[in-house]
C-alpha cells in the first residue's frame, strides 16, 4: 500500500547522479516519488533509469508540450539534494525562474515538509549571503540539512568527488518522513 507522495528536486551537482539511491530508498517505505530538476541538472543524472523507478517522467519545464496544461501533482513532502550554493540562495529570495524552482517555491508556500541537503564547498557556505539564504529557509520551518548534529559540513574546495559517495540520501529521507509523520499527527490532532 502506497502512503506518500515524496517530490525530489535536483540541481546541478555531483551526487545528483545518484539520486535513484533516494528513490529506491523512499519506494522501499511504500512512498511513490516523482524527480524535477533544474536545467543544468539533466546533464548530471540518468533520466531514463529515474522514469522507470518512478514511472514519471522527469520534469525541468512547465510545459511537457505547446499549449499542454502545467501538472502539478500533490506531494505529501519535498527533498531538495542535492541543493547547489545558487539554488539555496534563489529558494530563501523566492526566485522561481525555472520549473524547479516554482515547484520548490510552490510547496513551501503550501507549508509541505521540506528537507534541503546543500552540496557546497566550505569557501562557498562561508558567504554572508548563503548564510542569511539558510537562516532564512529555516526560519520558514523548512529543514536545512546542514551542520556538526546533522554530520553534514560544506567539504574543502575540490573535493566535492569523495563527498559525493557519502551523501546523506537515507538521513534526509529519514527526515522528511520524520516531518510529514509529525504534521499528518497535528492535523489528526486537531480534527
Amino acid at each position: 500500500m502506497t502512503r506518500d507522495h515524496l517530490q525530489i528536486v535536483v540541481c546541478a551537482a555531483g551526487p545528483a547522479a545518484d539520486v535513484t539511491q533516494l528513490i529506491t530508498t523512499a519506494t522501499q517505505q511504500s512512498w511513490t516519488t516523482a524527480v524535477t530538476a533544474t536545467p543544468n541538472a539533466l546533464d548530471f543524472i540518468d533520466v531514463e533509469a529515474i522514469k522507470r523507478l518512478t514511472g514519471h517522467p522527469v520534469r525541468s519545464t512547465y510545459r511537457s508540450s505547446p499549449g499542454g496544461r502545467r501538472t502539478f501533482s500533490a506531494a505529501d513532502a519535498l527533498i531538495i539534494a542535492p541543493a547547489t550554493y545558487n539554488s539555496i540562495n534563489k529558494i530563501a529570495l523566492g526566485i522561481a525562474d525555472n520549473y524547479a524552482m516554482t515547484t520548490v517555491a510552490e510547496l513551501i508556500g503550501r507549508q509541505a515538509p521540506t528537507v534541503v541537503v546543500p552540496f557546497v564547498n566550505a569557501a562557498l557556505a562561508a558567504r554572508v549571503p548563503f548564510q542569511r539564504a539558510v537562516a532564512n529557509l529555516r526560519n520558514e520551518r523548512v529543514r536545512v540539512f546542514l551542520g556538526t548534529d546533522d554530520g553534514w559540513e560544506p567539504h574543502p574546495s575540490g573535493s566535492g568527488n569523495s563527498r559525493q559517495r557519502v551523501f546523506p540520501w537515507t538521513a534526509a529521507f529519514e527526515e522528511v518522513t520524520w516531518m510529514a509523520g509529525d504534521m499528518h499527527a497535528s492535523s489528526t490532532d486537531r480534527s
